[in-house]
């Protein structure tokens, strides 16, 4: 492969060394005897089309001296004009004769003739005929297409494979005997089948042995991880009897679902155990996750430990210490109250606050530390941390997760994940395959339905009139109404927690900016809900503004808080019974689960209201009528999913890497990931340190590199 080829395959694909060329797999195969539709070609695409020249002309230029070369191609249906100019259209008029069948790549030129007959073309297109491939291959095989770039055709990626097979020949990090029992083809026979087909059974094989080599190699990395940890020590806090968390339990003003119990079990266990605990807790919104904590947290506090809850924002933060405090009761003083202390840490607080909360913390006075990043300061000490509790882990990066841990003094602290984003089996067991996962599917009793529609604001504008009729009649019967938009205001960094959607198809190239918090409550304030006590929450306001306006809306005291996503979690007023999320379809589908979780809190019938301007059976549509049409988070989290695919599953979220998946999709391959995990943990049961197989530990080592194999060891 020459330096003309290298550079461009570096600059546009991101590909520099072989085994990267390797992995960039076909994207498709053309059949030689069954050409691409042309009329399917789209305006601005760059394509890579098989044709048949059935016509070659040369025609004068109009403005200038000279000719140009007009070469149709037809696929027997439709046709697509090829223009040449200069010394391109002289090659061209040689070697693209009539009869030719050729693969071209350009971009496609749609325009309309005076008629109002839709015409595709391509100007100076890459192109390679019939004759430059054996005639037993172009007349049988499928043709590999790959994802292409300007200025490096489909076919001059095909040539630099073809240069690497040609001298392929590699070690197999799969145990012979694994490939054998699961019939997959060797590493080498593998990556020449995908990229030189024979035929679409060698595409079938191929596929099925890369495909368990991404599932495989990734089960392997998180189950060695997961026998690592189980070696590394942790205090055992068993709790004891007559303690905190049986005065807390016979205290419950209610009675625990069968599904808190069993989960409790499972933690009260792992609590008990000498290896620390590391286990992700996920269930829908409002489904108890934060009493399941609280007894967890009462456990290490009963056998002398103490534990911290980290909350990714302030409000959340704020929100947990608050809930806490009022399920302890008289619990929550300790001294001789015989509860324990319950301490708040943000980056706001005062400072005659912060050093009484500090030294509770150090000194062991606070058995439960609540708090933000502000926990993870160096000068924050806790006398023994036993239990680490992280709320929606996603919010988290590494090394701040690491931070926390980091504090305990007896070896390595519990830790408990909590998310209330529900997590399909598949992923959780790829993504947190290191971790035990506990699933709380069951709602409180007490929980009222929400019903969720789409409110067309385009297409239908008076339903958008009817939202704010439907809020000022909650509003009279007392009760209160969020309203959601995505953005602060018009000025620089007030995005909020826009969530970064991809341009949907079908929408237009120019969208309108986001709606503000700002801009929307004024408007709504002086005009449809004209008398009603609105307010504003957003992230840009000082902490204890936010606390005050929190308060003030659990008070009672405001009928409508106008907010961007800060209230996605952890928020609770059981009086607010309605929700408009405007601009709805620039959230994701998890946000859009989250946020309604804010109402039908207390009893009240919930209603959430999707404000769009998106077209219908578009992406964007179609998430949001998916997020109407179901209530079942585990089904949510699948269109979410398969909308915005995998991402890195060992990190790239937070490393910016691309993923490491190529041909493993997560939700359609569940029996690979399953069948791969049961063979990494039968195989890392039997050889640990797989010196019996060198060449699978080394592709390991590989795929794991330094900053990833940190990340994994602190995740």
């Amino acid at each position: 492969m020459g330096d003309k080829t290298a550079a461009p395959l570096a600059s546009a694909l991101g590909i520099s060394t072989v085994g990267e060329l390797l992995r960039h797999y076909p994207r498709r195969y053309a059949e030689r005897g069954e050409l691409t539709p042309i009329a399917s070609l789209e305006h601005d695409d760059h394509v890579t089309v098989v044709g048949r020249v059935s016509a070659v002309q040369r025609r004068p230029m109009k403005n200038r001296q000279g000719s140009w070369l007009d070469v149709e191609v037809t696929d027997g249906k439709d046709r697509l004009r090829l223009a040449f100019f200069g010394k391109g259209a002289y090659v061209a008029e040689q070697r693209l004769l009539p009869g030719t069948e050729a693969t071209f790549s350009g971009k496609v030129n749609v325009f309309s003739t005076p008629n109002g007959v839709k015409r595709r073309s391509l100007t100076h297109p890459d192109y390679v005929t019939e004759d430059e491939e054996t005639a037993e291959e172009f007349s049988t095989a499928p043709v590999p297409i790959y994802s292409s770039a300007q200025n490096l055709a489909t076919w001059k990626i095909q040539r630099a494979v073809r240069t690497v097979l040609d001298v392929l020949q590699l070690d197999d990090p799969l145990p012979a005997e694994l490939r054998r029992r699961l019939g997959l083809p060797g590493l080498t026979d593998a990556l020449k089948a995908i990229h030189r087909p024979r035929d679409h059974g060698d595409i079938a094989r191929a596929r099925k042995r890369l495909k368990f080599d991404e599932a495989f190699l990734l089960q392997a990395v998180l189950v060695r991880r997961r026998i690592a940890a189980a070696q590394w020590p942790a205090t055992a806090r068993p709790g004891k009897e007559g303690g905190l968390l049986a005065d807390f339990d016979a205290r419950l003003p209610f009675r625990l679902t069968d599904g808190q119990r069993e989960v409790g079990a499972e933690i009260s266990a792992d609590l008990a155990g000498e290896h620390p605990m590391h286990r992700l807790l996920q269930g829908e919104v409002g489904a108890g996750k934060t009493v399941v904590a609280l007894r967890a947290m009462l456990q290490v506090v009963d056998s002398g430990g103490q534990a911290a809850l980290l909350a990714p924002t302030e409000v959340l933060a704020q929100q947990h210490h608050r809930s806490i405090v009022a399920m302890l009761g008289d619990l929550a003083g300790g001294g001789m109250f015989g509860g324990t202390g319950v301490a708040l840490l943000t980056g706001s607080m005062g400072a005659a606050a912060r050093r009484s909360n500090l030294l509770d913390a150090a000194s062991g006075a606070a058995g439960i530390v609540v708090g933000t990043h502000a926990l993870l300061q160096d000068r924050v000490q806790f006398a023994d941390l036993g239990l680490v509790v992280v709320d929606e882990q996603h919010r988290f990066g590494v090394e701040q997760r690491d931070a926390l841990r980091e504090k305990s003094q007896g070896g390595r602290p519990h830790v408990l994940v909590m998310t209330a984003t529900p997590i399909p089996r598949t992923v959780a067991m790829t993504v947190f395959g290191d971790l035990e996962v506990s699933t709380l599917s069951q709602l409180p009793s007490g929980r009222a339905p929400i019903t969720t529609h789409v409110v067309p604001a385009a297409e239908k504008p008076h339903y958008l009139e009817r939202s704010w009729e439907r809020i000022r009649e909650e509003v009279g019967l007392g009760r209160q109404a969020y309203i959601v938009c995505p953005r602060i205001g018009d000025q620089e960094g007030d995005e909020g927690d826009l969530a970064k959607q991809d341009k949907d198809e079908g929408e237009g190239e120019e969208r309108r900016p986001p709606l503000a918090v700002l801009d929307v409550a004024s408007l709504l304030a002086e005009g449809p809900l004209h008398g009603l006590r609105v307010e504003v929450l957003h992230g840009k306001l000082l902490p204890e503004e936010k606390d005050a306006i929190m308060r003030a809306f659990a008070r009672g005291e405001i009928d409508v808080l106008v907010a961007t996503t800060v209230i996605e979690v952890g928020v609770d007023v059981p009086n607010a019974s309605v929700m408009v999320i405007m601009d709805a379809d620039r959230f994701g589908v998890s946000q859009l689960h989250q946020l309604r979780g804010r109402v039908g809190r207390g009893g009240l019938p919930g209603l959430c209201l999707l404000v769009s301007e998106s077209v219908p059976d578009t992406p964007a549509r179609l998430r949001l009528d998916a997020v109407a049409r179901t209530l079942d988070g585990f089904e949510l989290s699948r269109v979410d999913l398969e909308q915005r695919r995998e991402g890195d599953v060992l990190g790239a979220a937070q490393s910016g890497r691309k993923s490491s998946l190529r041909m493993l999709q997560l939700l359609r391959d569940e029996d690979v990931i399953e069948s791969a995990r049961e063979e990494a943990l039968t195989l890392l049961a039997a050889d640990p340190l797989l010196e019996s197989h060198p060449q699978l530990k080394a592709e390991l080592d590989a795929l794991v590199s330094n900053e990833r194999s940190e990340y994994l060891e602190k995740a």
